[in-house]
């Protein structure tokens, strides 16, 4: 198998996104295309050590859409407390340099074979489905393609408008909000994701053999994972699981 390549990435444009969310554009310092395909993520090198002396990595799932020429890519990373990674890029000015190795990963989803999808996310996990949705309109797919997005509040619902104008234009696209901690007012979904996964699955099944793709912190992945694997028997090849812990 081959090694994924390393490259050296240069910071061309930052923007806060939520209050706790940086969304960062690299572009390759060699101006060489950077290929993937949606859903897949890229390791990042900081000029840190971890506890063992060791260089300090940390892997993000690219947020943009893929392109064929395009040097550049976004990620989505969000500030944690105490957290080395997430401080160093939320700080890191634009034209700063980072080596990254990528891209990586198999969480795709295959566009030759089109199929009714549940896009199932929390916080910054929902980065790989906003390439999804936009490669599969791309490519002129009508399958059914439901969002299902947890997050605490709709400050922190990234990309919120970009989904809905998606879901308002192309009537196979759903897109849903569920808050955890609801705003005074709200009227949508409340809860946790996996409260709200069975009746969407079930929903999807009407129109086709569906897949679920998960992205998000371990606790929401096994519970939605718990749903349909045990509640409802779905076969393993239809659950596609990208853990963020």
């Amino acid at each position: 198998m081959q090694l994924p390549e390393t490259l050296k990435v240069r910071l061309v444009h930052a923007r806060t996104v939520t209050p706790r969310v940086r969304e960062l554009t690299f572009e390759r310092v060699d101006g060489a295309p950077f290929v993937f395909e949606a859903g897949q993520w890229v390791q990042v090198t900081f000029p840190l050590l971890d506890a063992k002396g060791r260089p300090l990595r940390r892997s993000y799932s690219i947020s943009s859409v893929p392109t064929d020429d395009s040097p550049r890519f976004e990620l989505v990373v969000t500030k944690v407390d105490d957290g080395r990674g997430s401080t160093f890029l939320h700080e890191l000015a634009e034209g700063g340099e980072l080596e990254v190795r990528g891209p990586q990963g198999v969480f795709t989803r295959d566009l030759e074979t089109p199929h009714p999808a549940l896009f199932i996310a929390t916080g910054t996990g929902i980065a790989p489905f906003r390439g999804m949705l936009h490669e599969a309109l791309r490519a002129n797919e009508t399958s059914p393609l439901h969002v299902l997005f947890g997050v605490r509040t709709t400050a922190d619902a990234l990309y919120r408008e970009e989904f809905e104008r998606l879901a308002a234009q192309h009537p196979n696209v759903t897109f849903e909000l569920s808050l955890s901690r609801p705003d005074a007012g709200w009227i949508g979904l409340t809860g946790y994701v996996q409260t709200h996964t069975r009746t969407r699955w079930e929903a999807l099944a009407q129109k086709g053999q569906p897949q679920a793709y998960l992205c998000g912190v371990r606790k929401m992945l096994d519970e939605v994972r718990a749903v349909l694997r045990k509640e409802l028997a779905i076969d393993r090849e239809f659950v596609h699981v990208e853990s963020y812990d």
